[in-house]
């Protein structure tokens, strides 16, 4: 499957209201925030952010070093038209994320359903390289899955389930787990999903 062409698509026939995702606050990644006192000079990036509302909150709570990385360039350009002006504060890459290959280090790595979406060792490999060369010393890690009481799709596409320990179990030694919970999400379409959260340090 050609995963760009895919989530061009999605984006392309369907409004942000439409798809699972969609989530106007997300406050479980607002609370991480808080809890880990990041600061708002934090280098800050959001993996699979494409057009969803994070971004949105970190400008409003003066967050001032935000990347957002996504696959879809139309995703990226639909959060650029919604921000407007505030838009050029934000350090936009069009990415496959098994692709990119950090230059700078980040102090908090925000991922929420991107990862998951990762099903090949290789892709996953690629993913945690990333991590570990993209990280400061310190930094934290914040990725949310699909549980294993969560749903085995996502988009019409298969997708990895994580239990706590099995998000563990990727991510040391580099990381040590600080935190780890179950959320509900619920979707447009009234139906509720459940993610697996983990909040690692490097």
């Amino acid at each position: 499957m050609d995963k760009r062409k895919h989530w061009e698509n999605v984006y392309q026939t369907k409004a942000l209201t439409e798809v699972s995702w969609y989530q106007p606050i997300p406050q479980t990644s607002l609370n991480l925030l808080q809890q880990y006192t990041i600061p708002s000079d934090a280098k800050i990036i959001d993996i699979g952010g494409g057009d969803s509302f994070f971004v949105d909150h970190l400008l409003q709570l003066g967050y001032n070093n935000i990347t957002v990385l996504d696959i879809s360039e139309e995703a990226i350009t639909k959060a650029k038209k919604r921000l407007l002006n505030n838009s050029e504060k934000v350090n936009w890459i069009v990415s496959d994320i098994t692709d990119f290959k950090p230059n700078i280090k980040y102090d908090f790595w925000h991922d929420r359903a991107a990862f998951h979406f990762l099903t090949e060792e290789q892709d996953i490999a690629s993913y945690l390289q990333a991590t570990k060369d993209g990280i400061s010393d310190n930094g934290i890690l914040a990725i949310g899955t699909f549980s294993e009481s969560g749903p085995l799709k996502c988009s019409g596409i298969p997708i990895k389930q994580y239990s706590r320990s099995a998000l563990e179990a990727r991510f040391t030694p580099d990381f040590e787990l600080l935190d780890s919970f179950t959320v509900d999400h619920k979707t447009p379409f009234d139906t509720v999903q459940n993610f697996t959260f983990g909040v690692f340090k490097k």
